[in-house]
């Protein structure tokens, strides 16, 4: 079991305070950079599934590409860290909460373009709006995400996936906006590091579009295929406060990490205000109200457990935002952010 917060701050005491202070002067500084485009102090939980942690520093909402040069300016500047927020359906906000510039697409990533080639949509696009988009327009092969919760920049960036397939199966160029050269480039596949559930995608590189190529299809039998897909989720997925699968399954195909947690009897475990549901292992709820921080230490102990009762070390897909003493084999840092 992690140490608690009162030792943690026994240990670090003086040079966290330093620390602390180095940050604040530079959230100052760039507050006064970006003007009007900056809100301070903005609560995080509610743009995530899990619903709990605290704010960030500043949130930044970019209409414009110029804004977001302003932004990748300012990063520069003062070195703060940056989260691209989309649909929150991976992220896990401390309760301390982030100080860093936090960035949304929701004015600049939402365009949804189907022409008889291809199929374009902004970074901040629902997959589920686009899953339902393309099948009414008589295209198939991503049906499968009408069931994920995330949006396109996301989905890029983990190469999201489900039902047999996934964004690498359709996708033909990202435009990305790399905030610490201070660029817009439009990259193909193949140099984006694509993997199951992970990219080489980084933090300070921001999805803005997606294209993406799909087969002519027939209308009416994609919207069943998409009814089957929901009602599948529904009938063995938890609703709730939660992140959907927390871990990527060790060997795709062959053992998921459902199976693992199973296995061991961690199935309805809980710790305090966090506990693995009972209708899925693989998912980790939290209680109305809850803390990220008993997210955060069950994931760890679910984790450990498996490993040291298995020998399978389970990768989580859920991204930690804000918390000091993130474990390196957590999670796919690379490239994990919806």
């Amino acid at each position: 079991m992690a140490c608690s917060v009162t030792d943690e701050e026994s240990m670090t005491g003086a040079p966290h305070r330093s620390g602390r202070s180095r940050s604040l002067a530079a959230v100052d500084r760039a507050a006064e950079m970006l003007g009007t485009l900056a809100v301070r102090d903005v609560p995080l939980a509610p743009m995530t599934t899990y619903r709990v942690g605290g704010a960030a520093a500043l949130f930044v909402k970019p209409s414009t590409i110029p804004e977001i040069h302003l932004v990748a300016q300012t990063l520069a500047e003062t070195n703060l860290p940056v989260l691209v927020v989309g649909r929150g359906s991976n992220l896990l906000v401390s309760d301390e909460g982030f100080t860093g510039v936090a960035i949304s697409l929701s004015e600049l990533g939402t365009e949804i373009v189907i022409t008889e080639s291809a199929v374009h949509a902004g970074g901040a696009v629902a997959l589920p709006v686009l899953a339902r988009r393309t099948a009414a327009a008589a295209l198939t092969g991503f049906e499968w995400a009408v069931g994920v919760p995330g949006s396109v920049g996301g989905g890029v960036r983990m190469n999201a996936g489900g039902h047999g397939s996934d964004m690498a199966a359709s996708l033909s160029s990202v435009e990305l906006f790399d905030l610490r050269r201070d660029q817009l480039v439009e990259l193909a596949p193949a140099a984006l590091g694509l993997r199951f559930r992970g990219s080489d995608i980084g933090d300070h590189q921001i999805v803005l579009r997606a294209t993406l190529q799909l087969r002519p299809g027939d209308a009416a039998r994609s919207a069943v295929e998409l009814d089957e897909i929901v009602r599948w989720r529904r009938e063995h997925q938890p609703g709730g406060q939660n992140a959907g699968s927390v871990f990527v399954n060790p060997v795709p195909g062959e053992i998921t990490a459902g199976e693992l947690i199973d296995q061991v009897g961690l199935r309805g475990l809980q710790l305090r205000t966090a506990h693995v549901s009972d209708k899925h292992a693989n998912f980790i709820q939290c209680s109305d109200g809850g803390s990220a921080g008993d997210v955060r230490e069950l994931i760890d102990v679910v984790r450990r457990i498996v490993a040291e009762r298995t020998g399978h070390v389970l990768r989580s897909e859920v991204k930690l935002v804000g918390f000091d003493d993130v474990d390196v084999h957590h999670h796919d840092h690379i490239g994990v952010n919806w």
